[in-house]
């Protein structure tokens, strides 16, 4: 049997989509979930970033993304976004878990910003 070789978009999109940097520079491509709490994504946030806490995704939410288009998920650190991820892709998503999240964002001088417009802060 012939084995063919893995597809090199998908190995593409995957090293990219846990990296903060290959997020920030695909936000027009994919789907970008939040799963902070509310405080968190209060205190700052992603522009196309769409806030679906951790605990709603475990319960099911998640409905209203495209699943045609990849997902990141970022939270602060990467742990919550991790079990999202895994929830996403359980259903069906082409979920990636963005590494180090928002203090690694926020390290990276990307840009973010609290409700009111404000500079945000990783909360």
């Amino acid at each position: 049997m012939e084995r063919r070789p893995a597809d090199p978009n998908m190995e593409t999109m995957s090293e990219h989509l846990t990296d903060v940097q290959g997020v920030y520079e695909r936000l027009d491509e994919i789907q970008l979930v939040d799963c902070r709490e509310l405080y968190e994504w209060h205190a700052g946030r992603i522009d196309q970033a769409v806030h679906l806490p951790l605990n709603a995704i475990m319960a099911g939410a998640g409905a209203d993304l495209d699943p045609s288009t990849p997902v990141a998920v970022i939270c602060r650190t990467g742990n919550r976004s991790e079990l999202a991820t895994m929830m996403l892709q359980a259903r069906g998503f082409e979920a990636y878990n963005v590494e180090g999240g928002m203090e690694a964002w926020d390290a990276a001088g990307l840009p973010f910003a609290a409700e009111d417009g404000s500079p945000g802060r990783v909360a």
